[in-house]
């Protein structure tokens, strides 16, 4: 453990001085970032003038949720994004090589290694809109509930690593650009929505299957409703299984690697 930590600080250093070297990239991330967040809001500001309840949510309720699921897009932004983004690319060129040979595990250092230092900002715009949404709630949350929503959050930061891992994957076998990851972006829209505006199986598979709505729905409704058992179980067992799924789809993807010297 120790040494992944020295070697994640590692990623840091190097990241942060890359990304001082850039800085048009830096400041362009930062206001395309921002502009994302003001129509994310923007959104549900308007739809609300037509509605006062949506998925049972107020529109208070409404902007929390909002700002979790911002706060964990940008968590996937600075630590993961950038790295998933050359993964297609290391396996159709046979480049990961490289990256298999290591000391230490591939899929953490393909998932780690190049540290968004321009999105780190927006992480903590992300993070102040969140503390905003939360203090001008009118009602009355508690500790509780906030402790765990905002663990939550973080699990659901690393869910959504998980199932945007799970559609790159496949390009072992199809060798796209991409992978499917176009497809999850697709889907991914029904994670930026409440849970309740679904109904029937198709909520049933985004709690369950397809756990979209397990990365940010759910722990907003831990945090309105209460910290029950079946919630935080069902949350972090769902978390747990998709984790294993994705270790044992990544093994089964190098078993089929042609890499650069076959």
């Amino acid at each position: 453990m120790r040494r992944y930590l020295r070697l994640y600080l590692y990623f840091l250093r190097f990241s942060f001085s890359r990304a001082l070297e850039y800085r048009m990239d830096f400041w362009f991330r930062i206001v395309m970032d921002t502009t994302f967040y003001a129509v994310e809001l923007l959104f549900f500001t308007v739809l609300y003038q037509h509605t006062k309840l949506l998925g049972g949510w107020t529109l208070d309720q409404v902007f929390i949720f909002v700002s979790g699921y911002l706060v964990i897009d940008a968590i996937h932004m600075t630590v993961f994004s950038n790295n998933m983004w050359w993964l297609s690319i290391f396996v159709n060129k046979g480049d990961l090589d490289y990256y298999l040979v290591r000391p230490v595990s591939s899929l953490f250092f393909l998932s780690t290694r190049d540290f968004a230092a321009n999105s780190f900002v927006n992480l903590l715009m992300a993070g102040g809109i969140l503390a905003w949404s939360l203090i001008r709630y009118p009602g009355t949350l508690g500790s509780t509930n906030i402790t765990w929503f905002l663990f939550l959050v973080l699990n659901g930061a690393f869910l959504y690593y998980i199932l945007h891992m799970c559609f790159i994957i496949p390009v072992f076998w199809t060798h796209t650009s991409r992978g499917m990851v176009m497809a999850f972006f697709a889907v991914g829209k029904m994670m930026e929505r409440p849970d309740q505006i679904f109904r029937g199986w198709l909520r049933r598979v985004l709690v369950t299957v397809l756990p979209l709505s397990v990365v940010v729905s759910l722990p907003a409704r831990v945090l309105f409703e209460g910290p029950t058992p079946e919630k935080i179980v069902h949350i972090l067992g769902v978390t747990a299984c998709a984790f294993l799924f994705m270790a044992w789809f990544w093994r089964l993807a190098l078993r089929s690697y042609s890499s650069a010297s076959s």
